[in-house]
Protein backbone atom coordinates (compact mmCIF):
# COMPACT_ATOMS: atom_id res chain seq x y z
CA UNK A 1 0.00 0.00 0.00
CA UNK A 2 1.28 3.71 -0.67
CA UNK A 3 1.57 6.33 2.10
CA UNK A 4 -1.16 8.59 3.24
CA UNK A 5 -0.73 12.51 2.94
CA UNK A 6 -2.13 14.83 5.30
CA UNK A 7 -2.03 17.44 7.25
CA UNK A 8 -1.14 16.95 10.83
CA UNK A 9 -1.05 18.24 14.45
CA UNK A 10 2.60 18.03 16.03
CA UNK A 11 2.23 19.74 19.24
CA UNK A 12 -0.76 21.04 20.79
CA UNK A 13 -2.58 24.19 19.54
CA UNK A 14 0.03 24.24 16.66
CA UNK A 15 -0.43 24.67 13.29
CA UNK A 16 -1.16 21.93 10.78
CA UNK A 17 1.53 20.62 8.88
CA UNK A 18 2.10 18.22 5.60
CA UNK A 19 2.78 14.61 7.20
CA UNK A 20 2.43 11.65 5.62
CA UNK A 21 3.01 7.41 7.11
CA UNK A 22 3.11 4.17 6.09
CA UNK A 23 0.04 2.40 7.15
CA UNK A 24 1.33 -0.82 6.73
CA UNK A 25 -0.68 -3.47 5.32
CA UNK A 26 -4.51 -3.59 5.61
CA UNK A 27 -6.32 -5.33 8.33
CA UNK A 28 -8.41 -8.48 7.51
CA UNK A 29 -11.34 -5.91 8.27
CA UNK A 30 -10.25 -2.70 7.53
CA UNK A 31 -11.08 -0.80 4.24
CA UNK A 32 -9.45 2.40 3.20
CA UNK A 33 -11.29 5.40 1.61
CA UNK A 34 -9.85 8.11 -0.78
CA UNK A 35 -11.38 11.36 1.48
CA UNK A 36 -13.18 13.62 -1.18
CA UNK A 37 -14.51 15.80 1.77
CA UNK A 38 -14.03 16.33 5.40
CA UNK A 39 -15.71 18.44 7.65
CA UNK A 40 -13.94 20.54 10.67
CA UNK A 41 -15.76 20.33 13.58
CA UNK A 42 -15.65 22.27 16.89
CA UNK A 43 -14.62 18.68 18.44
CA UNK A 44 -11.21 19.00 15.77
CA UNK A 45 -10.46 22.19 17.09
CA UNK A 46 -10.57 20.58 20.72
CA UNK A 47 -8.33 17.84 19.79
CA UNK A 48 -5.42 20.38 17.92
CA UNK A 49 -5.58 22.33 21.37
CA UNK A 50 -6.15 19.08 23.50
CA UNK A 51 -8.25 20.79 25.87
CA UNK A 52 -9.69 17.31 27.19
CA UNK A 53 -6.23 16.08 27.70
CA UNK A 54 -6.66 13.04 25.14
CA UNK A 55 -4.67 14.17 22.27
CA UNK A 56 -1.34 12.43 21.01
CA UNK A 57 0.79 13.88 18.18
CA UNK A 58 1.61 13.79 15.57
CA UNK A 59 -1.83 13.63 14.62
CA UNK A 60 -4.15 14.23 11.48
CA UNK A 61 -7.84 15.33 12.67
CA UNK A 62 -10.77 15.00 10.73
CA UNK A 63 -14.09 12.88 11.82
CA UNK A 64 -16.80 13.90 9.24
CA UNK A 65 -15.50 12.01 6.27
CA UNK A 66 -16.95 10.81 3.07
CA UNK A 67 -14.93 9.24 -0.03
CA UNK A 68 -14.25 6.30 -2.24
CA UNK A 69 -13.59 2.59 -0.73
CA UNK A 70 -10.01 2.02 -2.73
CA UNK A 71 -8.67 -1.12 -0.69
CA UNK A 72 -10.92 -3.58 1.27
CA UNK A 73 -9.14 -6.48 3.95
CA UNK A 74 -9.67 -10.11 3.06
CA UNK A 75 -12.57 -10.64 5.70
CA UNK A 76 -14.64 -7.62 4.20
CA UNK A 77 -17.91 -8.67 2.91
CA UNK A 78 -20.68 -5.79 3.15
CA UNK A 79 -18.82 -3.10 1.37
CA UNK A 80 -16.80 -3.06 -1.89
CA UNK A 81 -14.11 -1.01 -4.04
CA UNK A 82 -15.89 2.07 -5.40
CA UNK A 83 -18.29 2.27 -3.09
CA UNK A 84 -19.07 5.71 -1.35
CA UNK A 85 -18.84 5.44 2.10
CA UNK A 86 -19.18 8.06 5.13
CA UNK A 87 -17.18 7.78 8.54
CA UNK A 88 -17.85 9.81 11.40
CA UNK A 89 -16.50 10.00 15.02
CA UNK A 90 -15.61 5.84 15.24
CA UNK A 91 -13.45 4.33 13.21
CA UNK A 92 -13.61 1.28 15.71
CA UNK A 93 -14.59 -0.70 18.81
CA UNK A 94 -14.14 -4.15 20.47
CA UNK A 95 -17.00 -5.75 18.41
CA UNK A 96 -17.37 -8.02 21.76
CA UNK A 97 -18.73 -6.21 25.22
CA UNK A 98 -22.12 -5.88 26.05
CA UNK A 99 -22.70 -2.08 24.42
CA UNK A 100 -21.35 -3.72 21.42
CA UNK A 101 -23.43 -6.87 20.98
CA UNK A 102 -26.49 -4.51 21.75
CA UNK A 103 -25.33 -2.58 18.88
CA UNK A 104 -24.53 0.59 20.76
CA UNK A 105 -21.13 0.51 19.61
CA UNK A 106 -20.31 3.78 20.86
CA UNK A 107 -20.54 2.93 24.59
CA UNK A 108 -17.81 0.46 24.00
CA UNK A 109 -15.14 1.28 26.91
CA UNK A 110 -12.73 0.48 23.96
CA UNK A 111 -14.46 2.24 21.42
CA UNK A 112 -11.68 4.02 18.73
CA UNK A 113 -12.04 7.11 17.97
CA UNK A 114 -11.57 8.44 14.50
CA UNK A 115 -8.51 10.68 15.31
CA UNK A 116 -7.35 10.18 18.72
CA UNK A 117 -4.38 8.30 18.63
CA UNK A 118 -4.93 7.61 15.20
CA UNK A 119 -4.90 9.84 12.19
CA UNK A 120 -7.95 11.17 10.76
CA UNK A 121 -9.62 12.62 7.42
CA UNK A 122 -7.31 16.12 6.88
CA UNK A 123 -5.86 13.10 4.40
CA UNK A 124 -6.02 12.06 1.26
CA UNK A 125 -7.06 8.66 2.38
CA UNK A 126 -8.16 6.98 5.60
CA UNK A 127 -8.57 3.78 6.92
CA UNK A 128 -10.92 2.63 9.22
CA UNK A 129 -12.87 -0.80 10.32
CA UNK A 130 -15.48 -1.87 7.94
CA UNK A 131 -18.26 -1.61 10.45
CA UNK A 132 -17.94 2.07 10.44
CA UNK A 133 -18.08 3.14 6.78
CA UNK A 134 -21.21 3.97 6.20
CA UNK A 135 -22.60 3.97 2.69
CA UNK A 136 -24.11 7.22 1.75
CA UNK A 137 -27.38 7.31 0.06
CA UNK A 138 -27.64 8.70 -3.15
CA UNK A 139 -29.76 11.37 -2.55
CA UNK A 140 -27.15 13.43 -0.28
CA UNK A 141 -24.47 15.73 -1.83
CA UNK A 142 -20.99 14.95 -0.51
CA UNK A 143 -20.32 18.09 0.84
CA UNK A 144 -23.41 18.96 2.50
CA UNK A 145 -23.10 15.45 4.39
CA UNK A 146 -20.05 15.61 5.39
CA UNK A 147 -20.75 17.42 8.74
CA UNK A 148 -23.88 14.88 8.94
CA UNK A 149 -21.42 12.31 10.41
CA UNK A 150 -20.89 13.56 13.42
CA UNK A 151 -22.98 17.02 13.95
CA UNK A 152 -25.81 15.41 12.27
CA UNK A 153 -25.76 12.14 14.45
CA UNK A 154 -25.11 14.24 17.84
CA UNK A 155 -28.84 15.92 17.11
CA UNK A 156 -30.44 13.26 15.57
CA UNK A 157 -29.96 10.80 18.17
CA UNK A 158 -31.57 12.54 21.35
CA UNK A 159 -34.22 13.22 19.01
CA UNK A 160 -34.89 9.66 18.22
CA UNK A 161 -33.94 7.90 21.25
CA UNK A 162 -36.18 10.17 23.46
CA UNK A 163 -38.83 9.59 21.34
CA UNK A 164 -39.93 12.57 19.67
CA UNK A 165 -43.09 12.17 18.18
CA UNK A 166 -45.37 14.20 15.90
CA UNK A 167 -47.28 15.99 19.40
CA UNK A 168 -44.08 16.40 21.03
CA UNK A 169 -42.71 19.67 21.93
CA UNK A 170 -39.25 20.59 21.18
CA UNK A 171 -37.01 23.29 21.89
CA UNK A 172 -33.27 23.77 19.85
CA UNK A 173 -30.94 26.12 21.96
CA UNK A 174 -28.14 27.34 19.56
CA UNK A 175 -29.02 28.09 15.63
CA UNK A 176 -25.36 27.39 15.06
CA UNK A 177 -23.18 24.49 13.30
CA UNK A 178 -25.51 21.96 15.48
CA UNK A 179 -28.80 23.93 16.22
CA UNK A 180 -29.55 24.24 12.44
CA UNK A 181 -29.80 20.61 11.70
CA UNK A 182 -31.08 19.88 14.90
CA UNK A 183 -34.07 22.21 13.83
CA UNK A 184 -34.67 20.17 10.55
CA UNK A 185 -34.59 16.89 12.05
CA UNK A 186 -36.79 18.18 14.53
CA UNK A 187 -39.42 19.17 11.91
CA UNK A 188 -38.76 15.83 10.29
CA UNK A 189 -40.21 14.10 13.62
CA UNK A 190 -43.38 16.01 13.35
CA UNK A 191 -42.53 18.02 16.51
CA UNK A 192 -43.36 21.46 17.11
CA UNK A 193 -40.14 23.25 17.27
CA UNK A 194 -38.91 26.09 18.55
CA UNK A 195 -35.63 27.80 17.79
CA UNK A 196 -33.79 29.56 20.92
CA UNK A 197 -30.72 31.91 19.90
CA UNK A 198 -28.93 35.39 21.21
CA UNK A 199 -29.13 36.64 17.95
CA UNK A 200 -32.34 37.60 17.00
CA UNK A 201 -31.24 38.12 13.21
CA UNK A 202 -31.63 34.22 12.84
CA UNK A 203 -35.43 34.05 13.52
CA UNK A 204 -36.29 34.06 9.46
CA UNK A 205 -33.41 31.19 8.53
CA UNK A 206 -34.53 29.36 11.99
CA UNK A 207 -37.93 29.36 10.63
CA UNK A 208 -36.76 28.47 7.25
CA UNK A 209 -35.19 25.52 8.22
CA UNK A 210 -38.73 24.41 10.34
CA UNK A 211 -38.94 26.45 13.38
CA UNK A 212 -42.45 27.16 14.06
CA UNK A 213 -41.78 29.63 16.92
CA UNK A 214 -38.18 31.69 17.95
CA UNK A 215 -36.79 33.07 21.28
CA UNK A 216 -35.02 35.70 21.56
CA UNK A 217 -32.65 34.80 24.66
CA UNK A 218 -31.34 38.39 25.38
CA UNK A 219 -34.99 39.68 25.56
CA UNK A 220 -35.23 39.97 29.30
CA UNK A 221 -38.03 37.73 30.35
CA UNK A 222 -38.07 35.52 27.46
CA UNK A 223 -37.51 32.34 29.25
CA UNK A 224 -40.68 33.05 31.83
CA UNK A 225 -43.24 33.36 28.70
CA UNK A 226 -42.56 29.86 27.88
CA UNK A 227 -42.38 28.31 31.15
CA UNK A 228 -43.98 24.44 31.08
CA UNK A 229 -44.04 24.13 27.69
CA UNK A 230 -41.42 21.91 26.25
CA UNK A 231 -40.99 18.01 26.20
CA UNK A 232 -37.70 17.93 25.12
CA UNK A 233 -34.86 20.88 24.97
CA UNK A 234 -32.04 19.90 23.25
CA UNK A 235 -28.69 22.50 24.26
CA UNK A 236 -26.51 22.11 21.22
CA UNK A 237 -24.31 25.25 22.90
CA UNK A 238 -20.84 25.59 24.78
CA UNK A 239 -21.53 29.01 26.65
CA UNK A 240 -22.89 29.33 30.23
CA UNK A 241 -26.82 29.14 30.38
CA UNK A 242 -29.40 29.95 33.06
CA UNK A 243 -30.14 26.35 33.10
CA UNK A 244 -32.98 26.99 36.05
CA UNK A 245 -34.72 28.87 33.43
CA UNK A 246 -34.40 25.95 31.16
CA UNK A 247 -35.35 23.50 33.28
CA UNK A 248 -38.92 25.39 33.91
CA UNK A 249 -39.66 25.81 30.56
CA UNK A 250 -40.26 22.13 30.74
CA UNK A 251 -43.25 20.47 31.03
CA UNK A 252 -44.10 17.52 33.30
CA UNK A 253 -41.69 14.25 32.69
CA UNK A 254 -39.68 16.75 30.26
CA UNK A 255 -35.99 16.13 29.21
CA UNK A 256 -32.99 18.96 29.45
CA UNK A 257 -30.14 17.08 27.07
CA UNK A 258 -26.75 18.20 26.27
CA UNK A 259 -24.79 18.20 23.18
CA UNK A 260 -23.10 21.32 23.57
CA UNK A 261 -20.46 20.87 26.34
CA UNK A 262 -19.89 24.28 28.98
CA UNK A 263 -17.23 24.36 31.00
CA UNK A 264 -18.55 25.33 33.81
CA UNK A 265 -20.48 22.74 36.09
CA UNK A 266 -24.70 22.97 36.07
CA UNK A 267 -26.20 24.65 38.75
CA UNK A 268 -29.58 23.43 39.03
CA UNK A 269 -32.04 23.12 42.55
CA UNK A 270 -33.24 19.76 43.41
CA UNK A 271 -36.83 20.76 43.52
CA UNK A 272 -36.89 21.75 40.18
CA UNK A 273 -36.46 18.18 38.68
CA UNK A 274 -38.41 16.72 41.63
CA UNK A 275 -41.53 18.47 41.37
CA UNK A 276 -42.51 18.14 37.58
CA UNK A 277 -40.23 14.71 37.39
CA UNK A 278 -37.57 16.34 34.97
CA UNK A 279 -34.42 15.38 34.23
CA UNK A 280 -31.39 16.32 32.66
CA UNK A 281 -29.00 14.23 30.41
CA UNK A 282 -26.14 14.32 27.81
CA UNK A 283 -25.71 12.30 24.33
CA UNK A 284 -22.69 12.12 22.27
CA UNK A 285 -22.88 10.27 19.20
CA UNK A 286 -24.53 7.10 17.76
CA UNK A 287 -23.80 3.47 16.48
CA UNK A 288 -22.93 2.39 12.99
CA UNK A 289 -26.99 1.72 12.45
CA UNK A 290 -27.94 5.09 13.86
CA UNK A 291 -25.84 6.35 11.39
CA UNK A 292 -26.82 4.91 8.82
CA UNK A 293 -30.45 5.29 9.98
CA UNK A 294 -29.88 9.11 10.11
CA UNK A 295 -28.30 9.43 6.89
CA UNK A 296 -31.26 7.85 4.92
CA UNK A 297 -33.73 9.62 6.94
CA UNK A 298 -32.11 12.78 5.59
CA UNK A 299 -32.16 11.61 2.39
CA UNK A 300 -35.70 11.19 1.99
CA UNK A 301 -36.67 14.31 3.89
CA UNK A 302 -33.71 16.57 2.52
CA UNK A 303 -32.04 17.45 5.23
CA UNK A 304 -28.45 18.87 5.22
CA UNK A 305 -25.69 21.14 6.39
CA UNK A 306 -25.15 24.67 5.34
CA UNK A 307 -21.45 24.85 4.65
CA UNK A 308 -18.66 26.64 3.39
CA UNK A 309 -15.93 25.01 1.99
CA UNK A 310 -12.22 25.07 1.65
CA UNK A 311 -9.00 23.20 -0.40
CA UNK A 312 -7.56 20.92 1.41
CA UNK A 313 -4.49 22.29 1.51
CA UNK A 314 -6.51 25.38 3.06
CA UNK A 315 -7.25 23.58 6.28
CA UNK A 316 -5.31 25.93 8.48
CA UNK A 317 -7.72 28.85 7.22
CA UNK A 318 -10.47 26.57 7.64
CA UNK A 319 -9.63 25.93 11.29
CA UNK A 320 -9.48 29.53 11.87
CA UNK A 321 -12.33 30.54 11.14
CA UNK A 322 -13.93 27.87 12.70
CA UNK A 323 -12.75 28.70 15.99
CA UNK A 324 -13.31 32.56 15.18
CA UNK A 325 -17.11 31.03 14.46
CA UNK A 326 -16.84 32.95 11.55
CA UNK A 327 -18.30 29.83 9.32
CA UNK A 328 -22.08 29.39 8.73
CA UNK A 329 -22.91 26.79 9.62
CA UNK A 330 -20.13 24.25 8.47
CA UNK A 331 -16.70 24.25 6.97
CA UNK A 332 -15.50 21.48 4.88
CA UNK A 333 -12.24 20.61 3.76
CA UNK A 334 -12.28 19.03 -0.49
CA UNK A 335 -9.83 16.92 -2.01
CA UNK A 336 -8.97 18.80 -5.72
Amino acid sequence: MSEIHGLAVHAAGAHLLPYKFDPGEIQPYEVEIKVSHCGVCRSDINLINNDWGISKYPFIPGHEIVGTIVAVGEHVRSLAVGQRVGVGWQADSCGMCEWCRKGEEQLCAQAQPTCVGRNGGFADKVRVNSRFAIPLPDALDSENAAPLLCAGITVYAPLRNHGVRPYSRVGIIGIGGLGHIGVQFAKVFGAEVTAFSTTKDKEVEARELGAHHFVNTRDTGALKKVVGSFDLLLSTVNADQDWSAYLHALRPNGMLCLVGAPTSPLQVQAPTLIGGQRAICGSSTGSPHDLQEMLNVAARHGVKAITETFAMAKASDAVARVKKNQVRYRAVLVNQ
